[in-house]
């Protein structure tokens, strides 16, 4: 299959605001958060099949139609989304001078049930329109799409946002404006451009990243947790600590666990281990944000497992996972709600920095998109049946995605090939994971 397929573009498209970015608007400063974000894309894919079966769906559509009604509404999207179509002009605001965004259309030689029976993460990194490490992201777009159409008619939609410019709550709101843009427009809910205004910007560089120093020779593998053992692994992890274990807990602390296991095999020894774990800060704050903020507001919990804790059980791994999340608001929340915003902020992007560059812990990131709603993404040929991602060169990351059915999370993690051939036969970890299963159309 993956030496098979291949996706080839047959043309490519600058997209442009359909109505011009007004005067007052030309420049968006970016957040103190927004400047300490890694030059990278956030990425996701989108899969829709052909619904022969629902007659309210535009499945007649052809493949020219269906890429008009995309690039259209793109355009009117981006009228609301004007900074997409503009371009970093340092490490401090955006030119929102509608250069465009850029769509790819493409082709690929196969079906999309073919595709689907063994989704391969690297088959699937031709389906984006740039790997997510591209250093475009900071000099060129900083939006791409590519339109990528299978044979049977099914089509995959792939985005690429900058970083710099969103986090996955800010894709959501960017898919959500575009699909309601081409389908209902009652539903479109407006991004609100106000980070700068609530964390001023300072005067700094780009710095360098951990994401730079991360990259190496690594595999994606997608490991899917399907609804009945979520349930049981939840049960299992559960404490007196921990009555009710979320999803996303459960789950993080059995491939926690299975990563420190794995380190100790490789070296020999145990290692301090840190499991970073991305938190949506919107909701955290007193008032909360709207949801439609856009840019990046996130924060981190880091637990940390010492090198002399040689034995520890899951539910303990569980545990700190929870008191981390529980004193998140405290620690760091709380801070940026005052005037020492500038100190925390830079304080823990320093703290960041420095574990994930250490030779001497094995630091992890931990990312969920759960919640987000993106299998409700519709452009008017129905739902999407799968959202997916790819692989990419940064070790060490674990992204945590909804399952179709909402019970379910399906997790691409990167680990360094060591590493990966551990979690690949760890019984453990197999008791309630399904390494790349099939994924089935409706």
């Amino acid at each position: 299959m993956a030496m098979a397929t291949k996706v080839e573009i047959i043309q490519k498209d600058t997209i442009k605001p359909s109505s011009p970015t007004p005067h007052d608007l030309k420049i968006l400063k970016l957040s103190l958060l927004d400047q300490f974000i890694p030059i990278t894309y956030t990425s996701l894919l989108l899969f829709y099949p052909i619904n022969y079966g629902d007659d309210n769906l535009d499945h007649h559509a052809s493949t020219s139609e269906k890429s008009l009604k995309l690039k259209k509404s793109l355009s009117e999207t981006l009228t609301h989304f004007h900074p997409l179509a503009g371009r970093l002009r340092d490490n401090t605001s955006v030119a929102c001078d509608d250069q465009g965004a850029e769509f790819i259309e493409a082709r690929v030689n196969c079906l999309l049930s073919e595709l689907l029976k063994n989704p391969d993460a690297q088959v699937l990194s031709q389906f984006l329109p740039a790997p997510i490490e591209s250093p475009e992201a900071a000099t060129g777009n900083l939006l791409l799409v590519q339109a990528t159409f299978f044979d049977c008619g099914g089509l995959a939609v792939g985005i690429c946002i900058s970083h710099k410019m969103a986090d996955a709550a800010t894709l959501t709101t960017f898919i959500r404006c575009w699909s309601a843009t081409a389908t209902d427009r009652s539903k479109i809910l407006n991004p609100v451009f106000m980070g700068a205004s609530i964390f001023p910007p300072i005067d700094i560089s780009i710095p360098r990243t951990p994401v730079e120093l991360m990259q190496q020779k690594c595999v994606t593998r997608r490991f899917v947790f399907a609804a009945p053992k979520i349930a049981a692994l939840r049960a299992k992890v559960a404490s007196t600590t921990v009555p009710d274990p979320t999803r996303v807990e459960a789950v993080s602390g059995i491939l926690w666990k299975s990563a420190v296991t794995a380190s100790r095999i490789r070296f020999g020894y145990s290692r301090p281990s840190i499991w970073s774990i991305s938190v949506n800060m919107r909701t955290r704050f007193v008032p909360p944000f709207p949801e439609n903020y856009a840019g990046n507001c996130l924060g981190h919990i880091a637990p940390i497992l010492m090198d002399g804790e040689c034995e520890f059980e899951l539910k303990e791994l569980v545990g700190r996972v929870r008191k981390e999340i529980k004193g998140f608001g405290e620690n760091y929340v709380k801070k940026l709600q005052g005037e020492g915003a500038l100190l925390a902020v830079c304080g823990f992007a320093k703290e960041f920095g420095n574990l994930a560059m250490s030779n001497d812990n094995d630091f992890y990131i931990c990312t969920s998109w759960c919640k987000y709603e993106l299998y409700d993404a519709d452009f008017g040929w129905g739902k999407p049946v799968w959202v997916g991602n790819a692989s990419h060169k940064v070790r060490n990351v674990a992204i945590l995605m909804d399952t179709r059915d909402g019970d379910g999370i399906e997790v691409w993690l990167t680990l360094g090939e060591e590493d990966m051939a551990f979690f690949e036969s760890n019984e453990e970890l197999l008791e309630f994971a399904d390494i790349n299963p099939s994924v089935s159309l409706p």
